[in-house]
């Protein structure tokens, strides 16, 4: 499996988004969808950044009931997107359901990964808001471990983490990564991130990049900086 840099499409609008990858005429960057966008434009917009011939990471976070997650899914991988998620949180039975609405029926799924912890949550608040007395690494690797036993792909997690995930659930299983910066960028609100270089030595296999590569002067450039770095 190649390596690929994801750039979130953090938006509120279809046509800022469009100014955005207008700009890109060379390439085709898989991109994310997240909140947002997907809520302000609905699928219209997941339809027409697939007709533009990028692969797409819907990022929505399900977590809610299984039966419900089921359901939601069989509606998500009519989009045709690439890539979608859930909550580790949401358990080892959601996450079979949410597996079990995804496949088409000719077989086929889009990749599906499980958040382990939010790359804006700190050991700290994790103990003391949620009450998750265990260490962060340790939640972060059971998570993952949850999501492998219910047959996802892989998970969402910290750069800092991937190595610690491959080295508990196999070198297989796929670790998407945000919270990357440049070295010389802004970390914004995020606490545990990394740069492309340092993601690429611990061994994520997809890194998620947004303000850096969407708010740059030119983005292009920036995309083209990140994939150097990262994918070589």
């Amino acid at each position: 499996m190649g390596k690929d840099v994801i750039v979130a499409c953090d938006f509120s609008s279809a046509q800022a988004t469009f100014d955005f990858l207008d700009r890109f005429t060379d390439v085709k960057p898989f991109v994310k969808i997240g909140m947002e966008l997907y809520y302000a434009e609905g699928p219209s917009i997941v339809r027409e950044i697939k007709k533009r011939g990028h692969k797409i990471f819907l990022d929505l976070k399900l977590h809610d009931i299984p039966n419900t997650v089921k359901k939601a899914m069989a509606v998500l991988s009519k989009l045709d997107v690439d890539m979608t998620n859930v909550h580790a949180a949401g358990t080892v039975e959601m996450m079979k359901a949410a597996l079990q609405g995804l496949e088409r029926p000719d077989g086929t799924r889009p990749i599906l990964i499980a958040v382990t912890q939010l790359t804006s949550t700190s050991e700290q608040r994790m103990q003391d808001e949620l009450l998750i007395n265990a260490s962060i690494n340790d939640t972060i690797v059971k998570y993952a471990q949850n999501a492998k036993k219910a047959g996802l792909d892989g998970v969402v997690c910290s750069p800092l983490e991937a190595s610690m995930v491959k080295e508990n659930c196999s070198k297989q299983f796929i670790t998407v990564t945000p919270g990357v910066r440049f070295a010389d960028g802004d970390v914004g609100d995020q606490v545990r991130v990394t740069t492309p270089e340092k993601a690429k030595e611990i061994g994520s296999d997809y890194i998620v990049v947004g303000r850096p590569i969407t708010a740059a002067d030119d983005p292009v450039a920036a995309y083209k900086r990140c994939c150097d770095a990262f994918i070589g």
